[in-house]
């Protein structure tokens, strides 16, 4: 009398070794993908300033460059993003440079509107301009105007030092992440790298 063995089916073209070296890959990539999350939280951040930014663009020429500015960043993100994802080497260094001009963008706008705060005549004076019987009521207008100078200087100088903390911390997490992308790409057999491609939703 013949006995019946049971062959265990197979669950999908990979052995398990396979599997194996699938699962050690996906360990080795959680701090690509953790930088590709910053990116896209980065990128979605920086693309809503550009939009509520976009509105002032047409009346004036620092409103147009901010919006184009912020435009450009948030596309550079999404892109450093893509290439991380797909462990492109460059994607790092991308990113970092990207967080560079950014910052470099926010200075200058700060350094323009602290000069201009203190250059010029400020809204106090210039209401008094348009409507002189003013100078009555408010007696102390050069304190108002040196109050007004004072907070666009804290305010601008606020905004420069915290960008600098943000985007200058950001600059260097995304190329200290370029040794992780050349050592995952190092240590990761060929094959394992085009399934992760493959099957990575960008």
């Amino acid at each position: 009398m013949s006995v019946a063995t049971l062959v265990e089916p197979t669950s999908g073209p990979l052995a398990a070794e396979h599997h194996r070296e699938l699962a050690l890959a996906n360990e080795r990539a959680k701090k690509i993908r953790k930088a590709a999350g910053v990116a896209a939280f980065n990128g979605w951040m920086t693309g809503i300033f550009a939009l509520t930014s976009a509105p002032f663009a047409p009346f004036s020429i620092a409103g147009f460059m901010v919006t184009v500015g912020l435009s450009i960043v948030a596309y550079n993100e999404f892109r450093g993003r893509k290439g991380l994802l797909r462990f492109d080497v460059s994607a790092p260094r991308l990113l970092g440079w990207n967080q560079v001009g950014f910052l470099a963008m926010i200075i200058v706008y700060c350094l323009w509107m602290i000069f201009a705060g203190l250059t010029g005549d400020g809204p106090f004076a210039a209401e008094l301009e348009a409507n002189p019987e003013l100078g009555q009521v408010l007696d102390g207008v050069d304190g108002l105007d040196y109050i007004y100078k004072l907070i666009v200087l804290a305010v601008y100088g606020t905004v420069a030092v915290l960008s600098a903390i943000f985007q200058g911390w950001n600059a260097y997490y995304y190329f200290s992440r370029r040794k992780h992308v050349e050592d995952y790409v190092s240590e990761t057999p060929d094959w394992v790298i085009d399934v992760q491609r493959a099957t990575t939703a960008t």
